[in-house]
């Protein structure tokens, strides 16, 4: 497994440079310690329908046999599994993220697969915000339930622009922050009365808590295209997924 220290680029301003290491750590903690259990919770919160979710942002990215994908907060790989099934034995999948842990588990599930195809995988330890590539070296990207959780999201979007070949598209999936206010009631009431207590079974109630919290401070559809637009790219468009609850941006550069 390619392992690559975890960087922070240079922040305006000490005092904000900080606060945003120390967020970013934090974050890093959080799904480092959510790492044992983090798939078979997403069964259990999606009832399994992350896992169609998930196959649609790999058909949004564009991949196809033979080409050189990046899934960037890879977490566990489920992403990046579906990519190498996609790209097979001629292509090539990089699974970045900032958690070891995850690193870990997603490089175990790997050696207890037997298809040919996997092989083509491979992990790295990075940042999403100083990604470790050349310019316009990728042929599609994938980031699931990654960006709500980058500080500097802004950043984030202009290295995906930068590491993506001409015409290429990144395909970015997350949670739906809706401007509807019964659907935020809805998507509300699952965490605090569902995958709060269900979490907390494992020992992880604080962990899950903070998933309501970074849906609020996320952005919304139409904030999504104009960010992906203002990094650069030359168009953008959100889907909603999961009756709204989920939510996919396409970015072609």
């Amino acid at each position: 497994m390619a392992v690559l220290q975890f960087s922070f680029p240079p922040v305006a301003g000490n005092t904000r440079r900080r606060h945003q290491i120390c967020a970013s750590a934090d974050r890093q903690a959080l799904f480092s310690r959510i790492a044992p259990v983090y798939d078979n919770l997403n069964d259990v919160f999606s009832l399994g329908q992350h896992r169609i979710w998930k196959r649609m942002a790999v058909s949004w990215s564009g991949a196809k046999e033979g080409s050189n994908v990046l899934d960037l907060c890879c977490g566990s790989g489920d992403l990046a599994f579906l990519l190498s099934e996609k790209v097979g034995l001629h292509g090539q999948v990089i699974g970045l993220d900032f958690s070891r842990e995850q690193l870990m588990v997603a490089s175990s599930r790997q050696r207890s697969r037997s298809k040919a195809c996997y092989r083509n995988l491979k992990w790295v330890e990075g940042d999403a915000v100083d990604l470790p590539f050349p310019d316009c070296h990728f042929d599609a990207i994938t980031m699931g339930y990654g960006l709500r959780n980058v500080i500097d999201k802004y950043k984030a979007m202009k290295e995906v622009r930068r590491v993506l070949k001409q015409g290429s598209k990144a395909s970015i999936l997350d949670f739906n922050k809706s401007t509807d206010g019964f659907r935020t009631s809805f998507q509300g009431l699952i965490i605090d009365n569902l995958i709060v207590p269900v979490a907390a079974g494992y020992g992880l109630s604080e962990e899950y808590q903070y998933l309501k919290r970074s849906i609020q401070e996320f952005l919304t559809g139409e904030e999504l295209e104009h960010l992906a637009l203002e990094a650069g790219f030359s168009s953008a468009k959100h889907f909603e997924v999961g009756g709204g609850l989920m939510g996919n941006l396409v970015a072609t550069r």
